[in-house]
């Protein structure tokens, strides 16, 4: 009975996981009217970074308490215990300081495009821009030597049609910001292949802890050599920073790790990707940005895409 009920309470916490990020769209951008583009994100990195130092002692401990338990029956049952001491392994130390600081490149090299792209378009474009990773990722793979199937490509040419009434305005032009954006999300796609090389072989809480830890330092130097942060400033702008330091990158990581067990990824991809959907909820609820009928339809054709980028993986696990 349990293993059935598993999956809709898994699927609920990457529910829950894509409503905080999509909210974060706009804690990023209230948080820019106080600070700067760098200050927010390394402020916010390094408070993701210090959240999750708790939860590895936690898990840690978890885990002590767990190898205690399976050593006090092993002398009467030498086999089982020798079993449970074989699956406590730890990774290899290398991979994870390797890994966390590749993935914290490619996180503060996406993020800062990300948070200076919010400056100059709205929470819901930039929402779904970002989004794009999902279509953009399978076609990095070609130079990878991975085939995509006609749905990949049907899926990236209506991505390129939402982007276009997203986007465009009625000069032909193409703002700063969604240039920007979607910069951002080339970069969020190779975050995600770095994040999918290097997963297997380091813990993830750990690993997203150094991750936060990297893009937090990187962040900081540009912010202190080019927008001189007050710290007057920084207290000003507590709220939007907090939420996007501690529920965006603390919790919401921890709910992807809980949630992504027993799940099927196509699904939990799909799930995750509602933050776009959110995203522009959000940007509409709190911040009273609208969208015209063309971006909206943009909007529907792009999330199209993203769910139909997905499907061949849903198949083929089948």
């Amino acid at each position: 009975m349990n293993t059935q009920k598993m999956p809709l309470k898994n699927s609920l916490c990457l529910l829950l996981a894509a409503t905080i990020w999509g909210i974060a769209f706009v804690a990023q951008s209230v948080g820019m009217e106080y600070v700067g583009p760098f200050t927010f994100n390394g402020v916010r990195s390094l408070i993701g970074a210090a959240v999750l130092v708790p939860v590895i002692f936690l898990l840690n401990r978890s885990k002590d308490t767990a190898s205690a338990a399976a050593d006090s029956p092993a002398a009467e049952f030498p086999a089982t215990g020798a079993k449970n001491a074989d699956t406590s392994s730890p990774y290899n130390s290398r991979d994870l300081w390797i890994g966390g600081i590749a993935c914290g490149i490619a996180l503060f090299a996406a993020s800062n495009f990300q948070q200076f792209g919010i400056k100059y378009t709205t929470v819901g474009k930039a929402g779904f821009i970002t989004a794009c990773y999902i279509v953009i990722v399978p076609i990095i793979g070609l130079f990878l030597k991975k085939k995509c199937s006609p749905f990949i490509w049907t899926a990236v040419v209506m991505a390129l049609i939402g982007l276009y009434l997203l986007c465009i305005t009625d000069g032909f032009s193409i703002g700063l910001g969604d240039v920007l954006v979607l910069v951002c999300a080339f970069l969020f796609s190779l975050h995600i292949l770095v994040i999918d090389y290097f997963s297997p072989k380091a813990d993830g809480v750990k690993l997203s802890c150094i991750q936060f830890l990297v893009c937090g330092i990187l962040s900081m130097i540009p912010a202190l050599v080019l927008e001189h942060p007050q710290i007057s400033s920084i207290l000003t702008a507590w709220l939007p920073i907090l939420y996007a330091g501690i529920m965006s990158c603390g919790v919401a990581y921890t709910l992807q790790i809980v949630g992504q067990k027993n799940v099927n990824p196509t699904v939990a991809s799909l799930i995750l990707s509602l933050e776009s959907c959110i995203s522009v909820l959000a940007g509409w609820v709190i911040l009273g940005q609208k969208l015209s009928a063309k971006e909206l339809l943009g909007c529907v054709i792009m999330f199209a895409a993203i769910i139909l980028a997905q499907l061949p993986e849903k198949s083929s696990a089948k």
